[in-house]
């Protein structure tokens, strides 16, 4: 198994993680566990690094299309509205509505945005 393909899968257990954490998060209840909503995060953002050194790399060892380049992208910006809305419900203060249902809905958007892209980068792994 090659590097890449150990990063594909570490992110994929980091997703699972996430997901976990972020269920025991939502039943903790209000006020978020300082000690679980730091293991989230980091979680999350490990998952993000991981992702985002194996597409760099991906694309170092040859050019990306345009479709996985578009790919990437739309994932990146998947990740940055559940990092932002995440955020956005930690802070403890009354929000709308809609910010706790884009959390809600935002990461199976971005599970299956990365599934989309290492699809596409999977013959570069």
């Amino acid at each position: 198994m090659s590097a890449n393909q150990l990063r594909v899968v570490g992110a994929g257990l980091s997703f699972l993680l996430i997901l976990l954490s972020g269920f025991w998060l939502s039943r903790s209840g209000k006020p978020y566990s300082g000690i679980i909503l730091t293991i989230h995060k980091l979680i999350s953002l490990a998952a993000v690094v991981l992702l985002g050194i194996t597409i760099r790399r991906i694309s170092q060892a040859g050019a990306l299309s345009t479709t996985e380049l578009l790919a990437a992208i739309v994932t990146g910006l998947f990740f940055l509205g559940t990092m932002v809305t995440g955020g956005l419900l930690s802070i403890g203060k009354a929000l709308p509505a809609i910010v706790l249902r884009l959390h809600q809905i935002t990461p199976y958007l971005t599970v299956l945005s990365t599934a989309a892209t290492m699809y596409l980068l999977r013959g570069k792994l």
